[in-house]
């Protein structure tokens, strides 16, 4: 994380030197994530992100935003065997939370729409895996089972993206971002293929 957080502190400390406009501040939004790759029968799995921002205004067109957030993301997927009458289903559900860096470039298209792009690390906090059975038989009669487990051994615990999405500014203080992010590395630990991918509509305040 080292690695990480000292270019971040490096960006911020050159803006200020060069009499750039600096600005903190806070986001909060939905986060509608899924995981592809060999997970099959995925869905999306609606979670949260709330962190820390600074905006670095190079100029009136050109910005840089480092941010910090805590992100909850992952997926649902279910299994089914069976009829009408009598059938097995399993629903899967994967909660992974993330410490996520994201280094975002801005341009300002018009003062107050900006295009974002940037690269993002994320360091896994927690994964854990919901299993809801439910069995039902021919003489009508239900059986449900639940059960939950801790996954994080399976996943890696570095995480690398790139966003893309755009921002708008309704006032000098609250802004709006729509972002969407695709996951570069396969987050698996095992023989399997899988990457996150987590679209974000968030709101913020900058003072």
């Amino acid at each position: 994380m080292k690695k990480i957080l000292i270019p971040a502190v490096a960006l911020l400390t050159f803006g200020i030197s060069h009499g750039q406009q600096l600005r903190f501040g806070a986001k909060a939004g939905v986060n509608v994530a899924t995981i592809t790759g060999d997970l099959q029968g995925n869905k999306a799995l609606t979670g949260f992100h709330i962190g820390a921002i600074a905006e670095i205004k190079i100029n009136e067109k050109f910005a840089v935003q480092p941010e910090m957030l805590y992100s909850s993301q992952g997926s649902k997927s279910r299994y089914t065997e069976g009829n009408s009458i009598s059938y097995l289903s399993i629903d899967y559900t994967h909660t992974l939370s993330y410490l996520n860096i994201p280094i975002i470039a801005k341009y300002y298209v018009v003062p107050k729409l900006s295009l974002e792009a940037g690269p993002q690390v994320g360091f896994l906090l927690s994964a854990k895996e919901k299993n809801e059975t439910t069995l039902a038989l021919a003489d009508g009669s239900f059986q449900y089972e639940s059960d939950k487990y801790d996954i994080k051994e399976g996943l890696k615990s570095i995480d690398f993206g790139f966003n893309i999405g755009a921002g708008y500014d309704f006032t000098p203080t609250i802004f709006a971002q729509l972002r969407y992010n695709f996951g570069l590395s396969n987050i698996s630990d095992n023989n399997t293929t899988l990457r996150n991918s987590v679209l974000q509509a968030s709101i913020g305040y900058k003072f």
